[in-house]
Parts: C-alpha cells; sequence; structure tokens
C-alpha cells in the first residue's frame, strides 16, 4: 500500500508489536519455537519481486533459476511458521482499475529506469574498452531482465503459476510436515490483488457455522496495507511475517575482503546474507489500540473503533487515492488526524464507519476539523522540510570539500581530450623503466593513487569528443532506444582562475522531473488558488470552483471505495479516481450539497481479461510480453491507442525527495477504446494465447493422507462437487475436480532441469475449489473467541504517547521484544454453536476460557489533549466481563448496547442489562452474551431481538447506508429498505447524512 514509511512509524510508536523470527534447524513437524499457526497465507509478490531481481544481491540468471529461488525463500517462510491446518498462495491477479493507475505509473518508471540503467552499463563497458579491457561481446549484448513481466497474463506469470503447482504437489508428496495441509493456490489467473484475495479468504471462512473463533493467522507480505487488512478481518489471532527491510548486514572490513577473494580463489563475489524476519503482532497492536482510542462514550466499542482508526489513515496514503497535501507520516499525520477524530467523537453519538461503510456527515465534521488548523500544519510541513534539507546539506558539506580537494589537486595532470594520451607525464607521475626501476626525476604518484582516483581520470579522457561520439553510437546500437535528447559527456568547466576544472559527467536523467510544489508555494497565503491552478490548469476562479466540485465528489467516491474494498471485497471493478492529486481538507465545505446532487453510486462491473490488463498498464518497451497482434497497437502509427503509449513523459515531484514518490504524469486510459481495440484482434491470438488471457478460479491441493482425500478422489470418478466444512479440517468452501487430472500419471518439472523428480500423480490431489458463498460482514469478535495473555503495560503507554516521528533514532529490530505469539489462552475444547443471521452464531454450551478483569489504571485519552491521564475509578473491564449473576460474555455487541439505541442512550432492556459505573455489563439470570444476548430465548445475536441494534431485522441487516432520516436521537438506525448498500444489482449506493 502506498503509505510511505508506515511501517517504521507503527513499529517506533507501538513498540511491543514487532518480535524476531527465532529460526532454528528443527523439521516441519517439530513445534514451532514462534508459537504454532494455523493457517499462513503467502503474498506471493512480496516473494517474487525480492527472488527475480534482487536490490542486494546477484539476479539469477535465468527464469528457471528465478523460480527455484522462489522455491528456497518461500520454503524459508514456511519453516517460519510452520501452519498445520491451512497454507494459501495467491499471486496478483488482473486488479481494480482503481488500482491499474498505480501498477501504470510504475511500470512505465520502471521502463525508463531500465533504459537509463542500460545507459550507464555500456557506457561503462566503453570506458572498460578505452582502458585496453577486452569485453566479451556476451556481456555487452546482454539486455537486463525486465521486471514488468511480473504481471498477470505474461509467460512468466503462466511459468510461475506451473512452478508452484509443481512444488507444492512436491512437498505435499514428500514432506511429511505437509501430510494433513491444505494447500489453496490462487495464481495470476484469478482476478483480485494477492492481498485482497487472502483477505477474501478469511471473510469467508468466518462465515461458516463450524469456523474456529480461536483460528491462528498469519500473513507474509512487504506491504503496509497487510496491517490494515489484518486488523479489517476482526481475527484476534493474527500476525504479519516480513523482512526486516531495515537490515543493513554486517560490513566487511577490508582484511575480511581480502581474505574471502584471495584466501580460497574461487569466490569473487560478495558473501550474501539472509535478511533476518520479524513477527508484527494484530493483537498487541490491538492493545494499544485499545489504551489509543478509548473514549468515555457509552456507545464505544473497540472493533468499531479500531474501523475508524484504519479510515482515517487512509488519508495519509494509499495505492487508490492520493494523500491530501496537509498530511504526511512524516509529519506526524496520523497523530493530526486522530487529534481531529477525538475532538469530533466527543460530540457525536456513533462512529464514522460502520462495517465498511461510511457516515458523511461524520467525515465532514472530521475534516471541517482538520480544516482549521490547514494553513499552520502547511507552513510547519514546510518548515520541518527546510530543516531536514539544512541538515542533510550540512552532512553532505565535508564530503564534497574533500572531493574538491582531490580533484584540484590532481586536475593538473589531467587531460583534458587534446590529447590522445590519458595522462601527461611529468615530475609528478611516477614512471618506471623497462626493468622496473624509477625514472630519475619523477615520483610521488603512485598506483594507490591513481586507483583510487580512476573515476576522476576516466570522466577527463571521456570529454573527448571522439570517445563522447563513439559512446553515443554504441549506445543507440545496443539500446536503440536513447533520446535524441541525450548529450555527450563532454561536461568542462573552467574555473574562475583560468585552469581547467574537472567536473561530474552529465547524467541521463531518466526521467524529467519538476515541482510544481516550488510554484504553488503551500506555504503562502493564496495557495488553494495557486494549487488548483498549477495542478489543475484552472485559468478563472469559475474552473477553480467547478474544479473543486469535481474533485471532492470522486475523492468521496474514493474513500467509500477504498473502505468498503478493505471491509467487504471490491465494491467495482471499473472505477478509479480520475485525478493527480487530492484536494484540500478545506475544499469539502460544501460536501452536503455536492453528494445531494450527485449520490455516489459505484456499478460492480467486470473485472478485465489479463491481456487487457497488460495493454493498460504497460509501456511499449515491455511490449515483448504481448502476443505480437496485441504489440503492434503499442507502436504501430495508426494504432487507435498509439497516445497511450508515451516514450517520454514528466514526473511532478508534488513535494517529494525522491523521483519514485513523485507523480508521473501518463495519459489516462480511456477504457472504452482500449478495450474495443484489443478485442478487435482476438481473433488473431492462438489457442494457447487465449489460454493464457483467461480468468479462472482458485485450486486446492491436499496429500493422499489427508482425511478428505477418499471423498475427493470419489468426486473426480463421480464428476461431483462436494462442500466442505470447516469443522474438521478448518477448511470450508467447495471443490470440483479438475478434467485433466489422472490419479495414474505423474507430474513431470515444467523446465529444463533433470534434477527434480516426477511426482506419483496418487501421492496427492488438485481440484477446483470455490469459496464459501460470501455475503457482506460485521465489525465484530465472533462468539467464543479466547482473548491472549495482555503484555502492554502502563510504561508501554506512556511511551506511546511521548513518541515522536522526527525525534526517533532509526530503529533496531534486533533489539524488539522477545515476545511469543502462543495463541489464545486455554486448551479446552470452548464451544457449541447455533448459525444466526448474517452468518454469526449465538453461545448455546460450552466451557470457554474467562476473561479477566484487566488491572490497572485506565489511560484516558482527553478529546481535547492526545495526553493521557490516570483514572483511579477501579478496574478497567475490557469489555469482556465475567459476572456471578450467571455467565455472560460480552463482546461489546450487548443488548441495547451497540452504539444503536432506541432508549436514548439508557442501557436498560427487558432482561435488565444495565451498564454499571465499574464499568461492567451486568445481566440478571443467565445469559450467554457474547455479543449475543440470550434475548428471552430468541438468541439475539448481537442484534436485538428484531429491535434496532442498527442492523434492522430482516430486512437490511444494517448494511443499509440509508442514515435513517427518522427521529432517531442521533442514532443511526439504518432504516432505508432500499437502500441496502450492495443492492440486487451489485451496485453500492453510497454513504449520506443523518438527519
Amino acid at each position: 500500500m502506498g503509505v510511505p514509511a508506515f511501517f517504521r512509524w507503527l513499529s517506533g510508536k507501538y513498540a511491543k508489536i514487532i518480535s524476531p523470527v527465532i529460526e532454528d534447524d528443527t523439521a516441519y513437524l517439530d513445534p514451532n519455537p514462534n508459537g504454532e499457526l494455523d493457517n499462513l497465507y503467502l503474498d506471493m509478490n512480496g516473494i517474487v519481486h525480492p527472488c527475480t531481481h534482487p536490490v542486494d544481491g546477484k539476479a539469477p540468471e535465468t527464469e528457471e533459476d528465478m523460480f527455484l529461488e522462489v522455491f528456497k525463500y518461500t520454503d524459508r517462510v514456511l519453516m517460519m511458521a510452520r501452519p498445520r491446518k491451512v497454507l494459501v498462495i495467491a499471486v496478483d491477479g488482473v486488479a481494480p482499475r482503481a488500482k491499474m493507475n498505480q501498477q501504470r505509473s510504475r511500470r512505465f518508471r520502471a521502463a525508463k529506469t531500465a533504459e537509463f540503467e542500460l545507459e550507464q552499463r555500456l557506457t561503462q563497458l566503453l570506458e572498460q574498452e578505452f582502458r585496453g579491457e577486452l569485453i566479451d561481446e556476451l556481456l555487452k549484448n546482454k539486455k537486463p531482465w525486465d521486471s514488468n513481466v511480473i504481471t498477470p497474463g505474461t509467460p512468466f506469470m503462466d511459468g510461475l503459476a506451473a512452478a508452484l503447482r509443481y512444488w507444492v504437489a512436491f512437498k505435499l508428496a514428500l514432506d511429511p510436515g505437509w501430510k494433513d495441509l491444505q494447500v489453496v493456490i490462487s495464481d495470476a489467473t484469478v482476478p483480485g490483488e494477492g492481498e485482497h484475495k487472502l483477505m477474501s479468504f478469511i471473510r469467508s471462512q468466518r462465515l461458516d457455522p463450524t469456523y474456529d473463533p480461536n483460528t491462528k493467522h498469519c500473513i507474509y507480505g512487504l506491504d503496509a496495507d497487510l496491517i490494515f487488512l489484518g486488523l479489517a478481518t476482526h481475527e484476534p489471532h493474527f500476525r504479519v511475517l516480513r523482512e526486516d527491510v531495515f537490515f543493513q548486514g554486517v560490513q566487511e572490513t577490508p582484511q575480511q575482503a581480502f581474505a574471502r577473494r584471495n584466501g580460497s580463489g574461487q569466490n569473487n563475489e560478495p558473501v550474501a546474507q539472509k535478511k533476518p524476519f520479524l513477527w508484527l503482532h494484530l493483537n498487541v497492536l490491538r492493545e494499544y489500540l485499545s489504551w489509543e482510542l478509548y473514549l468515555e462514550k457509552p456507545f464505544w466499542n473497540l472493533e468499531r473503533a479500531i474501523d475508524d482508526w484504519v479510515f482515517i489513515c487512509f488519508f495519509v496514503g494509499n495505492d487508490f487515492l492520493p494523500h491530501t497535501p496537509t498530511l504526511s507520516i512524516k509529519d506526524s499525520g496520523i497523530e493530526t488526524l486522530l487529534g481531529c477524530w477525538k475532538k469530533v467523537m466527543s460530540n457525536r453519538q456513533d462512529f464514522i464507519t460502520c462495517d465498511g461503510r461510511i457516515n458523511f456527515d461524520g467525515v465532514e465534521k472530521l475534516l471541517e476539523n482538520l480544516s482549521q488548523s490547514e494553513a499552520y500544519l502547511l507552513k510547519r510541513n514546510y518548515q520541518n522540510q527546510q530543516r531536514f534539507a539544512q541538515r542533510r546539506n550540512n552532512r553532505d558539506k565535508s564530503a564534497k570539500v574533500e572531493n574538491r580537494v582531490v580533484q584540484n589537486h590532481y586536475a593538473a595532470n589531467l587531460s583534458k581530450g587534446a590529447e590522445k594520451a590519458p595522462l601527461t607525464p611529468d615530475k609528478n607521475m611516477t614512471l618506471m623503466d623497462t626493468s622496473g626501476k624509477m625514472v630519475e626525476g619523477y615520483a610521488q604518484f603512485s598506483n594507490s593513487d591513481i586507483v583510487q582516483n580512476q573515476d576522476t581520470i576516466n570522466k577527463a579522457n571521456m570529454a573527448n569528443a571522439d570517445a563522447a561520439a563513439a559512446l553515443k553510437k554504441l549506445i543507440a546500437e545496443k539500446s536503440g532506444t536513447v533520446s535524441e535528447s541525450t548529450n555527450g559527456a563532454d561536461s568542462r568547466e573552467e574555473s574562475v582562475s583560468g585552469t581547467p576544472e574537472v567536473t561530474d559527467v552529465a547524467p541521463i536523467d531518466p526521467i524529467e522531473a519538476d515541482d510544481t510544489d516550488e510554484t504553488v508555494r503551500l506555504h503562502e497565503a493564496g495557495y488553494r488558488e495557486r494549487y488548483y491552478k498549477v495542478k489543475f490548469h484552472c485559468e478563472t476562479d469559475e474552473d477553480v470552483d467547478e474544479t473543486r466540485k469535481n474533485v471532492i465528489h470522486a475523492y468521496l467516491e474514493g474513500i467509500s471505495w477504498v473502505l468498503l474494498y478493505y471491509f467487504q471485497g471490491c465494491p467495482s471493478w471499473e472505477w478509479f479516481y480520475p485525478y493527480y492529486y487530492a484536494p484540500f481538507a478545506g475544499d469539502f465545505f460544501d460536501m452536503r450539497k455536492v453528494l445531494e446532487e450527485r449520490p455516489i453510486k459505484l456499478e460492480m462491473g467486470q473485472p478485465f481479461k489479463p491481456f487487457e490488463q497488460l495493454m493498460a498498464v504497460l509501456p511499449a518497451a515491455s511490449g515483448h510480453a504481448l502476443p505480437k497482434p496485441l504489440r503492434d497497437l503499442m507502436s504501430e502509427p495508426d494504432s487507435d491507442i498509439i497516445d497511450f503509449y508515451p516514450t517520454d513523459f514528466k514526473v511532478d515531484m508534488n513535494g517529494a525527495k525522491v523521483e519514485w514518490l513523485g507523480v508521473a504524469l501518463l495519459p489516462w486510459i480511456e477504457q472504452d477504446r482500449l478495450l474495443t481495440a484489443v478485442r478487435s484482434r482476438y481473433h488473431l491470438l492462438d489457442e494457447k494465447d487465449h489460454e493464457r488471457n483467461t480468468n479462472k478460479t482458485a485450486q486446492l491441493y491436499i496429500s493422499s493422507e489427508n482425511s478428505n482425500y477418499k471423498k475427493f478422489a470419489s468426486s473426480i470418478q463421480t464428476d461431483e462437487q462436494v462442500i466442505i466444512p470447516a469443522f474438521k479440517t478448518g477448511l470450508s468452501g467447495l471443490v470440483r475436480p479438475v478434467d485433466t487430472f489422472s490419479p495414474s500419471g505423474y507430474l513431470k518439472f515444467p523446465f529444463a532441469k533433470d534434477d527434480w523428480p516426477d511426482i506419483n500423480n496418487s501421492a496427492f490431489l488438485p481440484t477446483w475449489y470455490d469459496f464459501p458463498e460470501s455475503m457482506p460482514g460485521k465489525s465484530m469478535l465472533l462468539g467464543g473467541y479466547i482473548p491472549h495473555q495482555n503484555v502492554v503495560t502502563e510504561d508501554d503507554i506512556e511511551a506511546m504517547v511521548n513518541f515522536d516521528m522526527r525525534g526517533r533514532r532509526k530503529a533496531d529490530f534486533s533489539n524488539t521484544s522477545v515476545y511469543i505469539n502462543t495463541g489464545a489462552k486455554g486448551t479446552k475444547a470452548y464451544m457449541t454453536y447455533l448459525m444466526r443471521n448474517g452468518g454469526y452464531r449465538c453461545l448455546l454450551s460450552g466451557g470457554a476460557a474467562k476473561q479477566p478483569n484487566r488491572s490497572g489504571y485506565i489511560q484516558r485519552f482527553r478529546n481535547d489533549s492526545n495526553n493521557f491521564v490516570q483514572n483511579k475509578r477501579g478496574r478497567y473491564n475490557n469489555q469482556y466481563q465475567n459476572n456471578n449473576s450467571g455467565q455472560h460474555y460480552n463482546q461489546g455487541y450487548n443488548n441495547g448496547n451497540r452504539g444503536y439505541n432506541q432508549n436514548q442512550n439508557q442501557y436498560q432492556h427487558q432482561n435488565q442489562n444495565q451498564y454499571q459505573n465499574q464499568n461492567q455489563y451486568q445481566n440478571q439470570g443467565q445469559n450467554y452474551n457474547n455479543g449475543y444476548n440470550h434475548n428471552q430465548g430468541g438468541y439475539n445475536s448481537g442484534y436485538n431481538g428484531g429491535h434496532n441494534q442498527g442492523y434492522n431485522g430482516g430486512h437490511n441487516q444494517g448494511y443499509n447506508q440509508g442514515y435513517n432520516h427518522g427521529k432517531n436521537q442521533g442514532h443511526n438506525r439504518y432504516n432505508n429498505r432500499d437502500s441496502q448498500g450492495y443492492r440486487q444489482n451489485n451496485n453500492y449506493q453510497g454513504g449520506s447524512y443523518r438527519r
């Protein structure tokens, strides 16, 4: 997700959420030293990218070698997590249109960067030839591997899918630790981003009536949005596994490097060090948030508060919307938004979000509060940037001075191109005769001096006009993509004294970058008008106002889309944000009127096919990944869509410090034009291309020793579907036979290498796999949840409150928490369930472990301050209180106590359920209330017996974004039957205001 520095900020502020991964040499079946896990979810793009083009190591030579590296890396991750029930492997498939814009930007940049690096490499090779070195022609003609092929629909992704299927079958057949593991493979032919396919899987499993609410989950990936997605599942036993991306490795001393290179004489490559891995414990993050988000409100509920926190974090950046100009992580953007949220909530009777849908009345108040300090925040951000730039300049100053001294010292001895020889011998140069004796009169310029200043010597030599011409010709021959505007290497300057001064060769800038923020001057008065005139090319004040309304409407659509995407799944495959920049918080002052004129409506639509996405996101330089009939559309002058594939484009730095954070000003893809042009050439594709261009479903692989093997195998013979519940194996869904699979055959390694064995088909079984039928979920913990042991102390809370992003030193994750997540407390059988409306259960009987009181002072965060105070009123109940009046497992969804209360904030009901001063939920009589009141035999399941629990019984089930216009005492009742969020035509009718 596009939230730069989010992981660093999160791990700094909530320090105990991080702990190091323990790696040992024990077998897979042995107890996991990191704590046992049930399910592991792999976001495979986070594995494929570092294995195919590593940042700090030698890249594999061939694609087959890349697949083998993926095997090794994945096996290492599996040994850390050791899932016992389910492994889900998800590769990015066709993405929603909202994501394609970012993918297009990244791939066009990558192509320009690859072109730039090729030019640099050929320059270096030519320099070596000028020094008399012999360069192998194969090395000169070698082109770098194009990482843009890691996109659905390419031959590389087709090969990756085949490799993963073989590797999974290999492990199921030969690794004893995998015999009970159920492996779901959702490759690039299954639409959806990898991490969101994983979340859809988890949400679907929660709907099964026999699902274990204490399932221990782990997801591997490098994206920051995995943290938000994990919280959005409301699964309390959840971890994120990731590399320590800040690990620098142990620096090698010169003596060690010399010994390594010359000791054995076998390896001159640097010794690659494995990066350590980290656990990020979401249960601990939930603990921190239970303190930080706490409000003295009768309707307060942790699950709903977490949803609001995830929502406000979207404003500092995500993959689908640009962040607001006012906020950034490094400038305490999340803390600023959290302060605004608390002020807004102090006067509200409801949260801003509900089950992935927005209450726009709350959003309006939030942005209004932020806009009051917007000018101050913009000025503060500018001052912070200036201070940062000054510190950076001070750090670099001494190094620049030293370089200039070296250049001035040796400049007089360097040729400027007038002579063919690179050096002019004089009294400062050491000269030797043929016998190796020093020539008399020349000394004090050693070989070491020459080596250390080789770059300076080469640059001066390359100033020769003949050399520059030869370089330009060679680059043009090898790359075929050099811009005509590329200058030669002549970059000489004359110093004030008239002595020629050697300077750096002018760099070949891969992308033309400007910073329009220098013109907008956000820190000065009048910034809003300048912003729209410069960024949006408005000419008059009327244009500014009209554009502003269009932009805020699109942005409100965007935040609605993003929230639904994270909590319920993709609400529209075709929607996207059609602007490069975001509006200011102050621009939303008339959002109520804008929404009344144009209500938000998201139409589901259909995902692109793989080739259609390739044509939407790839530059012409990566056209080799497409079949020729489609590739020609990128380069033919008479192509109807040739304008979609510029070879040069500008980047607006937009205040960013590095180019990749800038805004690529690429032309927008027009969907109808693109699809018409692409589909007109489908008849020219062969059968193999059509197979690559087909969207499919996931596959389930099991070992022949799995308990479901006989049932699945019999279904193959009868060609039947089999519905599987989660009760026995922890996996539910529907499986169908794979027509092309025969148990009597063998699975061969799909590539040329012959050192991998053939796998007997009788040792494993593949089937097509469909998730359980989905329905919108609710932001709540499931009945039967057994909590973890709390680990956050009062000292941790104080450190969290006093955290300062800018004042913090670089994180050292080698000294992080040694906390091991052992999962839920207690090991006994705990529940018997009954299926209820909405896919959730009511507790009938069982022996759940009881939630103890949480001792200590309540840390209350006032709405008008970020400080906390200590409350000595007693024990903090943490919402889960057992009372001697009867067993009462209250998940915060108490009868009449969900913030959607008919009784004017009075926590009273027919069963005398009252909210006591000791923060306890007492219930007269036996009450199994895991958020689901045993309401006069009605098994209320958290939805107050046909009354108003915010989820209006039987009609809209709480998925109504209509925000009742009736008399509701300020509490949402969601009464509009026609506005259920997900209509029968799968269109989203958006949120609206409460009256």
